[in-house]
C-alpha cells in the first residue's frame, strides 16, 4: 500500500497516479484560461500493484510520470482527482 494514505490497492500490472496540476501561465508569463488548459501527462505515482508473474513491476510509489494523454481511467478517491493506468501506458520515469 502507498505511503500517500490513499486507500486504494490497485491490482495486477496497474499504478495510481496524481495527476500534475495543469500549467496556469506560459514560459512567457501569459495567463492560460480554464477553457485552454490542457490535460497534464506527468504525475506522482501514489500506489502500485504487484505486477503479473512474467512481468514484474518497474515503476515505484514516489516517481514522477510521463504517460499518454488519454491514458488511464479518471476517479476520484477522498476528493482527489486520480488516474487509475496499466504500468504499460507510462511513458518514463522522470
Amino acid at each position: 500500500m502507498a505511503k500517500s494514505g490513499v486507500n486504494v490497492k490497485p491490482l495486477a500490472d496497474r499504478v495510481l497516479v496524481e495527476p500534475a496540476p495543469a500549467e496556469t501561465k506560459t514560459a512567457g508569463g501569459l495567463i492560460i484560461p480554464d477553457t485552454a488548459k490542457e490535460k497534464p501527462m506527468k504525475g506522482k505515482v501514489l500506489a502500485i500493484g504487484n505486477g503479473k508473474p512474467e512481468e514484474p513491476m518497474t515503476v515505484k510509489v514516489g516517481d514522477t510520470v510521463l504517460y499518454g494523454k488519454y491514458a488511464g481511467t479518471e476517479i476520484q478517491v477522498d476528493g482527489k482527482d486520480l488516474l487509475i493506468m496499466r504500468e504499460s501506458d507510462i511513458y518514463a520515469v522522470i
